[in-house]
């Protein structure tokens, strides 16, 4: 179950890409997230000032 509460969302996201994919593809395809799902996951987090870093494979 993905968190619905932005900043447990932003831990559970980070953590994720942290310690099981390369990507936010990879992370899609293995949380099995659509596209629309995942626009929206990027979305609540840009909403609290974090956009994914590809450099880092993180939020910050």
């Amino acid at each position: 179950m993905i968190p619905k509460d932005p900043v447990m969302l932003l831990s559970y996201i980070n953590t994720q890409l942290r310690d099981n994919y390369s990507n936010l593809e990879e992370l899609a395809d293995g949380l099995d997230i659509g596209k629309e799902e995942l626009n929206e996951i990027v979305s609540k987090l840009e909403g609290i000032g974090y956009s994914y870093k590809a450099e880092e494979n993180r939020f910050a």
